[in-house]
Formats: C-alpha cells, structure tokens, sequence
C-alpha cells in the first residue's frame, strides 16, 4: 500500500487525464472511457499475474496467441470467470496505440472476445456484457475514426502512465481505490444524476459497521439497490474477508451503473464466484429469492421514486408485503424498499438502509407499514444524520436499521446531526472515524445521552401514532446564550440613566452656542 501522499499524486493524476483528455465531452458522459480503460488495464495485469504464477521465467506478454493451449485456457476461465490472449492485454494494445489506425473496432473486438470467452461456463452471468457502455465506436468520442482513436489512444496512454507498483504487492488495493476515486469525484461533479448510484465512503464504512457489528460471522450480504456496488465493498474494506462466507449479492436497475458494479467487484478482488449481482428491478422483479435469508443487509434505494404500487392488485399478495397489509404509495416506494429488505433478513441479521426523513412520520400507508414494523419490534435504531452528506441532495437523511433478533421492546433514536458528528469540508459535511465510532458506540450500548440518544418503549411509539421521527423523542439541546433577566434589566436602566445625561449635556452645549 502506498503512503497517503503518493496516493494523493495517483487520484491527481488519474483526475488530470479525465479531465483533459475529454475535451469537450460532458465529463458524465466521458466516464465510462476512463472508468473501462481502468478496468481493462486491471484485468490483464490481474489475468497475467495469474498465468505466469510468479515465474520470473514466464512472460505472458510476449507469448504467441497459437501456443497457449486449449487445457490452459479452459482451467483459466473456470478460475478466474474470463481469458484474455497476450495480443489482447492492455499492455500490448497501449504499445501501438498512438499508430494504431483500426484502435476502435481493435478494442470493440477483444472486449467482445473477453466477454464471449465466459459463454457456457460458471461466470457467464458475471461477464456478459460487461464492456458493453465503453463503446469506443461511440460519436461520443469523435465524428471521424481518427479522432475517435486519437482520444481513445490518449486516454489508453494516460492510464499507461499511472505507476501502480508492482500488481502482487498492492495493485488491487491501489486499482480498486483509483476506481471509487473516480466514480466519486464523477458523482460529486455530476450533482443529483451521480449522487442517486453512489454513496460516500464514509456513509458507506458506518453503514457496514451497523450490520456487521459484533457479528462473528455472516453468511452473505445483500444490496437490493447496489448502485456501484459501494456499500457491499465497504463491508469487505471494513471486516475480515472470511467474516463474509458466501459472498455478495446485488440487484441494480440501471444498465450502466451495474456494469459499474460489476467492474468494481473485479478491481476490488472479489472473484466471480464470490459474488452475483443483477439487473433489473428489485420491486417488480427480486432475483434473489432463492438466496435468501441474507445476515446482512445494505441499501440506499432511490428516495419518493414512482412504481406501479397499488395498481398492481397481485402485489398485495407478495410475501414481501403481504404481512403490512398494505402497500407504500405510488409516488413514494420508500417503504417498498424497507419490506423487501425486511422479508430477506435472517432470523439473526441485520438491514441498514438510508431513508428519506418523510416516511418516519407521515399518514397513510406509510403509518400503517410503521405500525407494522413497531408491534412486530422489527425496529432496532433509527439515526438521523446531518445534512448535506450526499452528492446531489442538501436533505438529512435517517438510517433505519432492522432486526428480527431484538433482546427487548424498545426502539433507539439517535441524533447524530449536531456539530459533533460531522466535518465540514468545502461542498458537502463527511463523517471522520471518530464520528462514526461515536455512532456505533451509541448504536451498541443502547443508552439513554440527553440531546443525543434515547431508548423508547413500543408502547410509548405506538401512542405516539407511531411516530419513527427522531425529533419526536430526542429534544434538540438549547445552545442560545442564557439571559439573565435582571441583571439585563439593571443594565438597560442604567444606559437610559446614562442617555438621558448625556441629552442633558448637549441640550447645555447647543444652549450656549446659541447664546454665543
């Protein structure tokens, strides 16, 4: 791992050269070229590493695509999801790309033979597709071929040049953080459109701390809304990889940003078959039925998004959201998102789930599946944090955390939104480590801080219309300077006392000037 400064160096770097090179693309829409050329540099590092299995004697690169046989290749694509031929690694592409005249429809090839080489096996799921939004036969990059490939041949080079150290000592740590940097300086640059697929690293790790935390071990873990795949990451950055036995599970909506996910995963080191993520929609069509019960559970679903709700009479029947009786409204599918992920959870697991403020207090269907969730004590903790955390949004968001394992009837709130749990930074407020460990030590001792925390009986919940909000049971601590009355009176009088001397004195002063 490198030193703070010399990674520093890297994301200016790898910035330097996604804003340059794009010219007058939208940096949103450059994106993926960065973000594709990143990845692909990692994969044939990561593919060649494995090939060679560290005999100095062996070079990958410079072999002939004709003598690597059959047996070889299929046992590498039982291992490690794909194969790429040594004319195809990104080291041999980088070589001739300023010369290279077919560039484009080059690159278009080999990612469509790297994808194609997982047909029929294990990891077909895992890498079908996966280059299919680095189109570099995009007019995005050029009207002609020629300045297709030119931009093309420069972003290859810049990512030529970014010195990631040798790949067996920590080139899957540096390839993996270059990449969040990246989907994160995206995110903050896009505003709301990059904000809705990524949460920040520090939401992320407190997150990921809420659901593992004094787990031994889980099972697996599940994002039914994975975005980039950042909040199930955070889980393996924070604990033990062992701690997470079968994996990570994810579903996405959005074509590009499971993609991204995907690409993630592969930069992050976790193999194919170490997780399964999914396209489609998590509401309408779960593709993880099968898998569950999930120990641990992750999510910042979209907030107040439309779905088909109501209109939809089977739905009432879903196991999901049966037992409510009742479905989240129409226009608001929060609540969708909370029973879902509720129905996966294990008996013993836990769910952290980013929530939109409204749906802890609001009438309607959204009282009702809160009442739901109270009298079956499915609520462990809800924290309210402080505004402008995430890129795109300036609202305080909560974090409900769920339970099916609770060892009494009572609910914790947290107020985590005063000046002692956040930093201010130039655009958006961050959690620090410290922050996030004041947070979890709350979260664990579940005791009662004035201003901060408070443990309430259902009871008292449901009396109060079952009111989730944590305003509505932690006062917000009083921090105007205190008056004292008196003593503020005695002063007033003598400034009047003192006013109508000085009044006086000039009345004195004007009398004789007139005289005069």
């Amino acid at each position: 791992m490198t030193s703070i400064a010399q990674r520093a160096e890297l994301h200016a770097k790898i910035w330097k050269i996604a804003n340059e090179v794009r010219g007058a693309v939208d940096g949103w829409d450059f994106k993926q070229f960065v973000l594709g050329t990143l990845f692909y540099r990692f994969i044939s590092e990561n593919f060649t590493h494995y090939i060679e299995g560290g005999d100095p004697e062996v070079n990958y690169a410079k072999m002939s695509d004709k003598a690597i046989p059959h047996e070889i290749k299929d046992d590498a694509i039982k291992t490690k999801g794909y194969f790429i031929y040594p004319s195809q690694l990104f080291v041999n592409i980088a070589k001739n790309a300023n010369k290279n005249e077919t560039l484009n429809t080059d690159l278009a090839n080999i990612f469509r033979e790297i994808e194609s080489s997982a047909n029929g096996y294990a990891s077909e799921h895992d890498i079908k597709g996966l280059f299919a939004d680095f189109d570099t036969t995009s007019n995005r990059l050029g009207n002609t071929v020629a300045d297709k490939n030119k931009r093309l041949a420069a972003v290859i080079k810049g990512v030529e040049a970014l010195d990631f150290g040798s790949f067996q000592e920590s080139q899957i740590d540096l390839f993996g953080d270059a990449y969040e940097f990246l989907i994160s300086n995206y995110a903050a640059n896009a505003g709301k459109s990059g904000g809705e697929f990524f949460t920040p690293q520090n939401v992320s790790k407190l997150i990921a701390q809420l659901v593992i935390h004094k787990q031994t071990s889980v099972n697996k873990i599940y994002d039914p809304a994975c975005g980039s795949g950042s909040l199930l990451l955070q889980a393996k950055k924070q604990f033990d990889e062992h701690l997470i036995e079968d994996g990570f599970f994810g579903q996405e909506i959005n074509h590009t940003t499971y993609n991204l996910a995907r690409m993630n995963m592969f930069l992050h080191n976790i193999n194919y078959d170490k997780f399964d993520l999914s396209l489609g929609d998590t509401l309408l069509n779960p593709q993880y039925g099968n898998e569950k019960p999930f120990d641990a559970i992750v999510s910042n679903p979209p907030y107040s998004v439309n779905w088909i709700g109501s209109d939809d009479p089977t739905l009432i029947n879903d196991d999901r959201f049966a037992p409510a009786g009742v479905l989240a409204p129409k226009s608001k599918a929060d609540f969708a998102f909370v029973l879902h992920a509720l129905h996966y959870l294990s008996a013993k697991g836990r769910a952290a789930i980013v929530c939109f403020p409204g749906i802890f207090y609001r009438g309607g269907a959204e009282q009702k599946i809160r009442k739901y969730l109270v009298d079956n004590n499915f609520v462990e903790t809800v924290i309210a944090l402080v505004p402008n955390l995430f890129y795109g949004t300036s609202i305080a968001v909560n974090i409900l955390v769920l339970s099916k394992s609770k060892k009494d009837t009572k609910t914790q709130f947290i107020n985590a939104s005063g000046e002692d749990f956040f930093k201010k930074e130039t655009n958006n407020n961050t959690l620090t480590d410290e922050h996030i460990t004041k947070i979890i030590d709350l979260f664990d001792k579940k005791e009662n801080v004035n201003h901060i925390a408070a443990s309430v009986e259902n009871n008292i919940i449901a009396e109060n219309d079952y009111n989730l909000s944590v305003s509505a049971y932690i006062e917000a601590e009083d921090k105007r300077e205190v008056i004292d009355i008196v003593q503020l009176n005695a002063e007033i009088t003598q400034i009047v006392a003192r006013q109508a001397e000085l009044r006086s004195q000039i009345d004195e002063i004007v009398a004789q000037l007139k005289i005069v």
